[in-house]
């Protein structure tokens, strides 16, 4: 398996979208995930066109786009989500991140897990339009934040446009981060990694 370097530019939420890429350039990464909500605004057709050129003229991929799109939080999910893919489209990404729901796994009852397993299959058809693949974030209180749910929850859903994100989940032993990863397989797209040893950030480099 082929690893292209890169960042996700939330991490960098303070700084202009010209330096998360002069920062990237630095670092020696290869692709940028560009974040809704920090770098760019769903439905900013002309901000997302710019983002485009600009990455592709450093020499760097667009790894993906980090939209805050949640599952199970709007009347009209389709039309909310459609917002998002637009944007997606217009920067040329390949993937689309979105977020299963807003209740840990624990407390999600199984009505809830069918209204999400039943709206991810219209998201996924919706994103197929723009040429997206849908990729769930891998994130603590959603459906994804234990192995378990997440296998569950994809399974249910049975759709080839849905993959998933993974983190190393802090909540969770080695054991069982690893184990995440061989199940997810070819539903893998990706990695989303970072050191904090006890919650405090750390260099990659130290890890």
């Amino acid at each position: 398996m082929m690893i292209t370097p890169g960042i996700v530019s939330a991490t960098f939420r303070e700084k202009t979208a010209e330096e998360v890429i002069a920062l990237c350039k630095a670092a020696g990464l290869e692709a940028v995930e560009w974040s809704e909500n920090a770098h760019i605004n769903p439905g900013d057709i002309e901000r997302a066109e710019k983002l485009h050129k600009q990455t592709i003229n450093a020499g760097l991929q667009i790894a993906a786009y980090g939209s805050y799109f949640r599952l199970g939080q709007n009347e009209d999910a389709e039309e909310a989500f459609r917002i998002s893919a637009i944007t997606a489209e217009a920067i040329h990404a390949p993937v689309i991140r979105i977020w299963a729901g807003t209740k840990a796994s624990a407390d999600a009852s199984p009505e809830y897990r069918e209204k999400l397993v039943k709206e991810t299959r219209k998201i996924c058809e919706v994103a197929k339009g723009y040429q997206l693949k849908v990729a769930l974030e891998w994130h603590k209180n959603t459906l994804t934040d234990t192995n378990e749910s997440a296998m569950e929850f994809l399974k249910a859903v049975d759709h080839e446009n849905l993959y998933c994100l993974w983190q190393p989940t802090v909540a969770l032993s080695m054991e069982e981060r690893i184990k995440g990863l061989d199940l997810l397989g070819t539903k893998l797209l990706n990695l989303h990694i970072y050191y904090w040893p006890n919650g405090t950030r750390r260099p990659l480099s130290e890890g």
